[in-house]
C-alpha cells in the first residue's frame, strides 16, 4: 500500500516507486506498481471519503482552462477554508449555465440532507 500512496501523493512514476522500494530492500517491477495503483486507487478514494470533514462555511472558487486531448475545457473548483475540495466540474462551455450547474452540484455535495 505504501507504494500506491507514494505514487498518488508525490506524483512519482512507476519506475520512481520501484527505485524507492529497492532502496528499502523490496524488489518489485514497475509493472507491478502500475497494477497495484490500478487496483487499489479506487479503494483508497472510497476510504478517504469517509474521513472528509463537513465543509466549512467559507468557499473559494476558481476557474481555469486546460487542454484535454487537444481540446480546451474549463475547470471549475470549490475549496473550503480548510483546503478541502468540495467539488470540481470539467465542461466545454464557460457560461452562466455551466456556472449554475457547478454551484448547484457543489451545494448539494456539501449539504447531503
Amino acid at each position: 500500500m505504501v507504494a500506491v500512496r507514494w505514487y498518488l501523493r508525490y506524483g512519482l512514476s512507476n519506475r520512481d516507486v520501484e527505485e524507492l522500494l529497492a532502496e528499502h530492500g523490496i524488489q518489485v517491477d514497475h509493472v507491478s506498481v502500475y497494477r497495484w495503483v490500478q487496483r487499489f486507487t479506487p479503494l483508497l478514494a472510497d476510504a478517504a471519503r469517509f474521513t472528509r470533514h463537513t465543509p466549512g462555511d467559507r468557499w473559494f472558487v476558481d476557474e481555469t482552462y486546460v487542454k484535454v486531448n487537444g481540446v480546451w475545457r474549463y475547470v471549475y473548483r470549490a475549496v473550503d477554508q480548510h483546503g478541502q475540495v468540495i467539488d470540481v466540474l470539467l465542461t466545454d462551455r464557460r457560461d452562466t449555465t455551466a456556472a449554475r450547474q457547478f454551484f448547484t452540484h457543489a451545494h448539494a455535495e456539501s449539504h447531503p440532507d
